[in-house]
């Protein structure tokens, strides 16, 4: 078992976490960090994948959503409020240099973390994500970035929130008539992201051999107060 960080953001702006992933990711493939995991909520974002298309968006003209474009792989997703969104920042010449195992691994994460709700997630043939069955409703989103074997970005799973973002502002994941659905309604009850989040560790803990801690506050500090003095040229172009 490897040792690992784990940093709970809570509710923070897209564009903040992706700083972050990207100065994790540099530190982790040079060895100065370990292998380190970003738990969050995002406010209303819309994330293209580097194969979204044009005729995927229909986000009305009203709506208060940012739209960023970004460097992981796949199409269009939703991410808000009341999702548990997690980014592992992996070198995976730890973990085997095998691309396709990494994404099994991150969907057998998200069976295992949904199982002890009761909830029997699983894999559907054909299609991304992690889907119920009977009938077909997607309940997470995954998309990866590998560089230099460091992985960013990661996986969205839709704990209590509305999922009509997912059909009514875009063509999610590319997949026309798509369902969509979450924890809280499969439970038929309020779910809080705090109460799935332990899970979801422990979860990453089992699939990548991982004994987790806390990211220290001073070594967090430092990696902004670094960032804030680079201030790299921003790769995403945001709209309102």
């Amino acid at each position: 078992m490897r040792s690992a960080y784990v940093l709970k953001l809570g509710v923070a702006g897209y564009r903040e976490a992706w700083d972050l992933q990207r100065a994790f990711s540099a530190s982790v493939g040079e060895g100065s960090l370990p292998d380190t995991v970003i738990l969050v909520e995002h406010p209303p974002v819309v994330t293209l994948g580097r194969r979204t298309e044009a005729d995927e968006l229909h986000i009305p003209t009203e709506a208060d959503v940012e739209v960023v474009e970004t460097d992981r792989g796949g199409k269009s997703t939703y991410h808000g409020p009341g999702q548990l969104v997690c980014y592992p920042i992996i070198d995976l010449t730890r973990h085997g240099q095998d691309v396709k195992k990494y994404c099994r691994d991150l969907e057998e994460a998200l069976i295992r973390t949904m199982a002890p709700f009761g909830i029997e997630a699983t894999r559907i043939e054909g299609l991304t994500g992690i889907w119920l069955e009977r009938p077909p409703r997607k309940i997470a989103s995954i998309g990866i970035h590998i560089s230099k074997w460091v992985t960013t970005h990661g996986y969205a799973l839709n704990v209590d929130l509305n999922p009509a973002p997912f059909t009514e502002w875009i063509t999610a994941c590319g997949i026309e008539n798509a369902l969509f659905t979450t924890m809280a309604r499969e439970l038929e009850r309020p779910l809080a992201v705090d109460e799935v989040r332990p899970h979801a560790l422990n979860a990453l803990a089992e699939v990548f051999d991982l004994d987790f801690e806390e990211f220290p506050k001073e070594a967090l500090d430092a990696l902004r107060l670094k960032r804030a003095h680079e201030r790299p040229a921003q790769p995403a172009a945001v709209f309102k």
